[in-house]
C-alpha cells in the first residue's frame, strides 16, 4: 500500500492535470490583454490631438491623417479582442476534453457510493458551467482588470485631480465587487443544492413514469417537484436580484464619475490648467478604466459559479488519485475467498453485513438465500467491488479485489443485478459490454450460453437491433436474458447473480441452470441469490444469510431438505440452523441441515 506522503503527492499531481498545458495559453492571453489595453488608449489620444492639435491648426490634412491612424489602431485592437475570444473558447474546449471523462467516470461511481443521480450528473454540468464561462465576456474582464493602473497613470498625468478622480471611483466599485462576492457566496451555493434535489426529484418522477401512470398519482408528483422548483426558484431570484442591484449600482457610480470627470475637466479647463481636449482623453480614459470592474461585477456571477465548479472538478480528480497503479495479475482461476467481511450502506453507513466468510474452489457454485432484507444483495455488492468493505477483504486466487487493475477484474467478472438495464447501444455492444474489439464469436457464444441466441435472431436487425433508453422495447425476461448473457461474455471467473430468474419462464430457467452448469464445467465459479428453488437446482453449496449475518453455509443436500409439508417445487423454508464460524478451510464444518 502506498504511503499517505505518496498519496498526497499523486493528488496534488493529479489536481495539477486540470490546469497542465495552460499556462503558457494563459501568459499569452495576459500578453495580449495588454495590447489591446494599450491600443484602447487609441481614443483618449486622438481626442486629445483632434481638439488640441487638428482644431487649433485648423488643418484638414492632419486630422485626416489622425483619424487614418486611429482607424488602423482600432483594427488592430479589434483583431487582437478577437484573437483573445478565439483562445479563450478554445481553452474551454481543450479543458471539456480532458476533464469530462474523468467528470464522466466520478458520475458513473456517485450513485454507488450512495448520491442521488441528480447529484453525479452534476460533475457533467460543471464542465459546461466552466467551458460556458470561458466563452463569455467574464474572463476578458478579469484579463483586463491588472491593466487597469495604465488609464490611472494616463489620465493622472492629464491632472492629478483627474487621476485622484478616477482612482476612487475605482476603488468604490472594487468595494461593490468584493460585497457582492461575500453576499453572494453562500446564496449561490444554496442555491445550487436546491437545484439538485430539484433535479432528483425530476428524475425520480421519470424513471417511476409508468407507475404514476398506471396508478394515477402523477398530480402528487408534480406538486412535489413543484414545492422544490419553487425554493429553487425563490433562491435563485434573491441571487439574481443581489447580482441585478450590484450591476445597476455600478453602472449608475460610472455615469456619475464620467460626469464628474467632465465637470472637474471643465472647471480646470476654466482655470487654465486643463485643454478642451483633454477633458475629452479624461473622460474616454477613465471611463475605459472602470468598464473592467463594471464588467466584472456584471458577470459576477457566472465567475462565482465557474470557480466553485472548478474547484469541484479538482476534487474529481483528486478523488480518482491513487498512488500507485496496481500491476497488471494473471487472470483469476482457483479461488475465491471472502475474509469476515463487514460493509456499510454507503449513504447511511448503517452496517449491513458483518463478519461474512467463505471460500470457494473453481468449477463450483454457490446459492445464497435468506429473507428480503437480510444482506443478499449487499453480499453481493462486496464481491463484485460495487461497495467496499469496512472490514475483511475479497480475495481472487489470494489477491484483494483492490490489488486488480479494473479493467482487468471487470473481464474476470460477470454480473447480473436484480434490476437489469440495458444500456442506450446494440444487442451486440449491451453483449459485449461496449468492447471496441468485440469478437462476434465471443457474442453469439455468450448468448447461446444464456439460451437468448434464438431470440435475438428474430429481432428486426438482429445483434445489431438498438434498443433504446435501458431497453424498454424489450420484455423484463428479454432484458434479464440478454444481461445474463452480458454477464457471461469473455468466460469470466467469477459470476455472479441477483435473482436472475425473477422475471424468466420455464425455458429461461432451464438455460440460466445450464449456463451455471457450463461455468462450473470450464472451471469458473458461479454465485446466485434466489428466492425460487428452481435457480439453486445447480448449485452445489447453499449459505443462509439473515440479518445480515452467515447463519449457515455448506452442501446444498445438508443445507436444503424437502420437508413433506410443501409440494414440489415449493420454495425451500430455512429452518433455525446453528451459527456457523466463518470457514477456514475448505468447506470443512459440518452444518445442520435447514429443514423446508
Amino acid at each position: 500500500m502506498a504511503s499517505s506522503r505518496e498519496l498526497a503527492s499523486a493528488r496534488r499531481r493529479d489536481a495539477a492535470k486540470l490546469t497542465q498545458g495552460f499556462r503558457s495559453a494563459f501568459i499569452f492571453l495576459f500578453v495580449m490583454s495588454g495590447i489591446i489595453n494599450i491600443l484602447a488608449l487609441t481614443g483618449s489620444l486622438y481626442m486629445l490631438q483632434v481638439y488640441d492639435r487638428a482644431l487649433t491648426s485648423g488643418s484638414v490634412q492632419t486630422l485626416v491623417a489622425l483619424s487614418t491612424l486611429a482607424i488602423g489602431l482600432y483594427l488592430f485592437q479589434g483583431g487582437f479582442d478577437v484573437i483573445r475570444s478565439q483562445v479563450l473558447v478554445r481553452v474551454g474546449a481543450r479543458l471539456d476534453e480532458d476533464i469530462a471523462p474523468i467528470a464522466h467516470r466520478v458520475a458513473i461511481d456517485m450513485p454507488r457510493f450512495g448520491f442521488s443521480s441528480a447529484e453525479a450528473l452534476e460533475r457533467g454540468r460543471d464542465v459546461d458551467t466552466v467551458r460556458a464561462f470561458l466563452g463569455s465576456q467574464g474572463p476578458s474582464a478579469l484579463f483586463d482588470l491588472p491593466w487597469i493602473p495604465l488609464y490611472l497613470a494616463f489620465v493622472y498625468f492629464l491632472h492629478p485631480w483627474l487621476g485622484a478622480l478616477t482612482l476612487g471611483g475605482a476603488f468604490i466599485l472594487t468595494l461593490l465587487t468584493i460585497l457582492s462576492e461575500v453576499l453572494t457566496r453562500r446564496l449561490n451555493g444554496t442555491t445550487r443544492q436546491a437545484g439538485i434535489v430539484r433535479n432528483a426529484i425530476a428524475d425520480s418522477n421519470a424513471r417511476n413514469a409508468e407507475v404514476l401512470k398506471a396508478m394515477g398519482f402523477a398530480h402528487q408528483a408534480v406538486a412535489r417537484f413543484d414545492s422544490a422548483n419553487r425554493e429553487h426558484l425563490e433562491l435563485q431570484t434573491q441571487a439574481n436580484d443581489l447580482g441585478g442591484t450590484f450591476g445597476a449600482i455600478s453602472r449608475v457610480l460610472r455615469m456619475i464619475l464620467q460626469s464628474a470627470i467632465l465637470g472637474l475637466g471643465a472647471y480646470l479647463t476654466i482655470k487654465g490648467e486643463l485643454s478642451a481636449g483633454a477633458i475629452i482623453a479624461a473622460s474616454v480614459a477613465s471611463a475605459r478604466a472602470l468598464a473592467p470592474v463594471d464588467l466584472a461585477i456584471a458577470n459576477w456571477k457566472g465567475f462565482v459559479a465557474a470557480r466553485l465548479a472548478f474547484g469541484r472538478l479538482r476534487d474529481t480528480v483528486v478523488a480518482l488519485s491513487q498512488a500507485v497503479e496496481p500491476m497488471k495479475l494473471p487472470a483469476p482461476a482457483k479461488s475465491l475467498k471472502v475474509e469476515k467481511i463487514t460493509v456499510a450502506a454507503p449513504g447511511t453507513g448503517q452496517i449491513l453485513l458483518s463478519e461474512v466468510g467463505f471460500e470457494m474452489a473453481a468449477g463450483t457454485a454457490l446459492g445464497v438465500i435468506g429473507p428480503s432484507g437480510g444482506g443478499k444483495t449487499t453480499l453481493i455488492r462486496a464481491l463484485t467491488g460495487i461497495w467496499p468493505t469496512l472490514r475483511g477483504s475479497v480475495r481472487l486466487d489470494g489477491a484483494e479485489l483492490s490489488q486488480w487493475p479494473e479493467e482487468s477484474l471487470g473481464a474476470s467478472i460477470g454480473y447480473l443485478p436484480q434490476e437489469v438495464s440495458l444500456l442506450d447501444a446494440t444487442v451486440e455492444e449491451n453483449i459485449s459490454r461496449l468492447s471496441p474489439r468485440a469478437d462476434a464469436f465471443d457474442i453469439v457464444a455468450a448468448a447461446a450460453a444464456a439460451g437468448v441466441h434464438e431470440m435475438i435472431v428474430r429481432l428486426p436487425n438482429g445483434y445489431q437491433t438498438q434498443l433504446g433508453s435501458q431497453g424498454t422495447a424489450l420484455s423484463a425476461g428479454q432484458r434479464q436474458r440478454i444481461g445474463l448473457a452480458r454477464a457471461l461474455y469473455g468466460r469470466p471467473f467469477l459470476v455472479v447473480m441477483d435473482e436472475p430468474n425473477s422475471n424468466l419462464d420455464g425455458e429461461g430457467e432451464a438455460a440460466l441452470n445450464a449456463a451455471v452448469e457450463a461455468i462450473k464445467k470450464r472451471g469458473g465459479i458461479a454465485i446466485i441469490v434466489a428466492h425460487r428453488p428452481s435457480a439453486l437446482v445447480a448449485v452445489d453449496y447453499v449459505c443462509l444469510i439473515q440479518s445480515g449475518k452467515l447463519i449457515a453455509f455448506g452442501p446444498k443436500s445438508e443445507i436444503l431438505v424437502p420437508s413433506a409439508g410443501h409440494g414440489a417445487g415449493a420454495p425451500p423454508a430455512p429452518s433455525s440452523a446453528a451459527p456457523v464460524t466463518p470457514m477456514t478451510g475448505h468447506f470443512n464444518a459440518k452444518h445442520e441441515r435447514v429443514s423446508a
